[in-house]
């Protein structure tokens, strides 16, 4: 019996209808088989995995492929964005057994759950030197019914390899400093890509949280060169096909180096990070097409990625009824059918659409290489563009709402609407932070998400706890309310009690003390698609000690600096997969900087000229007198408002006029 239609994810439910009697990950799973005394058939994936789409079609949709499976196997299926534990276990001993990973992730275990034969897409016939999955499963059946004591020998031994390689970072003598964070920047710049933007070869994914690390080094140091390498990619990005250039928001990645061909499923973690950093690019330069990119992109999550509930969907499909990206995708013929002869012509040459194609079958992905010379008329064309898209068959979504990626998109709107003065991206960000607390915190205790209100039971990790306290930490920031901090302090408590790794001050494990045991427990610093856990962690508890009083204050910044010293190791030899540490550190590099602004009257020219000109990871925050634990004993001068900066511990003398503050902020 298919046991999947109780699912709170999209994914499990989109295979609900299978054949294949599929559990969920669990208890009585296990049991299953060892009362059968059949090995696990593990299946991971996303609801907007091209490839999972494409096996569960081939193969877990067919009868006889369903009967193979259900006769020598306890069949379990997993999300992976909402169990990303699970999948962090079995993805480690994929990657070790094939020296590769991706989704759909298949492994065979043990009833005791211990991996023996793993890999990723198999085909429902032999292809390209692989086996059928058919033909695999008999093999595996086979294996287990024959040569089993072969099967427990491999098993332990990659259980064994799992927990010897989960011991953490290595003890080291590296500092963060000025010259540890330019070393590491310099690494990066070696590895771009000049021509075309970004970095390293294709597939190119959005180097969301580097671009940010980038930003802040290049406000420490002024190095035109780090300036230049973001201007790139971001404009290579937003002029690409990666990009939407009708309606924003960006794909997961590109599968060429130029852009150009996205894999078009759009994530809300690349989003929000996206956001983020581009809301700051346009902070920091005033180009016209980062603050474009920016308002389209937080545009993209209020629209298509909202729910009922007020916060943020997980991710679009790439597939529309099965065919990938044909939601996006135009020909020459289609445009000018739509908008006419002239303009058609006009969209085509504008857009990069070529008889032959840049896609598949002559379709071509719209680019943007240069801006129209015609806005009016560009205008008129998209939206005669847009009206014409919406009438084609929709991509699905994905509307599980994930903690830590609604933490990303909190954090973004809050800062984004803070800095641009989008007040409606501020009510947004809290609206959804106060459901996320209302739902996802249960008893004190953060859930990792919830489907159309109704929360799950996976319990959160690290980065649910880290992202949730950094845009609760935001929106304090953004509206000088109280309640915001000290939510964040509780989650902040409770992930300090639950994921530090006993006698390694600074170290994290991505599960709770008291979570379920998997075979081995989840631990990696190392930052990825999605920033890592203990990255995450460090810059909650770097903002939040530059935001609480004295007594929490050194709790919290104790754990960041030891946080950092210990990630200094990553920065000085994985450069590239540092982005969110770098971004971390080179606040921590400024003290942090805290910029407490007393008055009387809310908004003042001192808070919009803190905005502006301070450098990402600056504590800004204005109220009245005393009123949160930054404004603690900082009074008006004069009976003026007054700005109060400080680097640390070391603070300036109160300065009362716009050019005294970006004087002390620019120093």
């Amino acid at each position: 019996m298919n046991q999947l239609g109780s699912a709170t994810s999209p994914y499990l439910r989109q295979h609900a209808e299978n054949p294949v009697h599929w559990w969920q990950w669990g208890a009585e799973a296990l049991a299953d088989a060892q009362r059968r005394d059949v090995p696990i058939l593990l299946s991971i994936g996303y609801s907007a995995c091209h490839w999972c789409h494409v096996m569960a079609h081939e193969s877990f949709e067919d009868p006889a492929t369903a009967a193979v499976m259900n006769e020598y196997f306890v069949c379990i299926k997993v999300d992976r964005e909402e169990r990303p534990d699970i999948d962090a276990v079995y993805m480690n001993a994929t990657v070790a057994m094939t020296g590769q990973g991706g989704w759909p992730m298949t492994c065979f275990l043990t009833p005791d759950a211990e991996p023996f034969y793993c890999g990723t897409y198999y085909p429902k016939t032999p292809a390209h030197g692989m086996p059928s999955f058919t033909q695999l499963l008999n093999a595996i059946a086979e294996t287990w019914r024959d040569r089993r004591a072969e099967v427990f020998e491999v098993a332990t031994g990659i259980v064994d390899a799992l927990r010897k390689n989960n011991g953490g970072l290595p003890a080291g003598s590296l500092e963060i400093s000025a010259a540890l964070l330019d070393h590491a920047v310099s690494a990066v710049l070696r590895d771009e890509d000049r021509e075309h933007g970004g970095f390293g070869r294709a597939p190119k994914f959005p180097p969301s949280a580097l671009l940010e690390g980038l930003l802040r080094s290049y406000e420490r140091t002024q190095n035109s060169r780090v300036l230049d390498a973001v201007d790139r990619t971001a404009a290579a990005m937003a002029r690409g096909g990666i990009y939407d250039q009708l309606a924003g928001g960006f794909a997961r990645y590109s599968v060429d180096a130029f852009w150009v061909v996205p894999h078009f499923e759009k994530m809300l973690y690349d989003n929000a990070l996206l956001l983020r950093a581009y809301a700051h690019l346009a902070r920091r330069t005033d180009s016209p097409l980062a603050t474009r990119v920016a308002a389209e992109t937080a545009g993209f999550l209020l629209t298509d990625l909202a729910t009922d509930e007020g916060c943020f969907a997980s991710a679009l499909d790439a597939d529309t009824e099965g065919v990938e990206g044909s939601t996006y995708v135009w020909t020459p013929a289609q445009l000018v059918e739509t908008l006419g002869a002239d303009d058609g012509r006009w969209a085509t040459d504008l857009f990069a659409v070529t008889e032959s194609g840049t896609f598949e079958h002559g379709n071509s992905v719209l680019q943007l290489p240069k801006d129209p010379t015609d806005p009016e008329r560009f205008d008129r064309v998209t939206a005669a563009m847009r009206a014409v898209r919406a009438t084609r068959p929709q991509p699905g979504h994905d509307d599980k709402v994930v903690t830590a990626w609604n933490g990303m998109a909190i954090t973004a709107l809050a800062e984004g609407g803070a800095g641009s003065g989008r007040a409606d991206w501020i009510d947004a960000a809290a609206k959804c932070a106060r459901y996320l607390l209302d739902s996802h915190v249960v008893d004190g205790r953060v859930r990792r998400a919830s489907l159309g209100g109704v929360v799950g039971e996976a319990a959160g990790v690290l980065e649910d706890y880290a992202w949730l306290a950094t845009g609760l930490l935001a929106l304090h920031q953004a509206t000088g309310q109280l309640d915001w901090l000290t939510e964040a302090q509780h989650i902040l408590d409770r992930a300090m009690a639950h994921f530090a790794v006993p006698d390694e001050p600074g170290s994290w494990f991505d599960t709770a003390d008291d979570a379920e045991v998997l075979v081995a427990r989840p631990r990696d610093p190392i930052d990825g698609a999605t920033p890592a856990g203990a990255s995450s962690l460090a810059e909650a508890l770097l903002t939040a000690a530059a935001s609480s009083a004295p007594d929490k204050a050194s709790a919290y910044g104790e754990a960041a600096a030891a946080t950092l010293q210990k990630a200094a190791v990553i920065l000085a030899r994985a450069s590239r997969s540092a982005g969110q540490w770098l971004t971390v550190a080179e606040a921590y590099l400024r003290g942090p900087l805290q910029v407490a602004i007393a008055t009387s009257n809310g908004r003042t020219e001192l808070l919009d000229t803190a905005r502006r000109a301070a450098p990402g990871g600056t504590v800004v925050i204005a109220g009245a007198p005393d009123s949160v634990p930054l404004l603690a004993d900082r009074p008006l001068v004069d009976g003026s408002a007054s700005a109060y900066v400080c680097r640390g511990s070391v603070c300036d003398m109160p300065v009362s006029t716009s050019a005294e503050l970006r004087s002390l902020l620019l120093r």
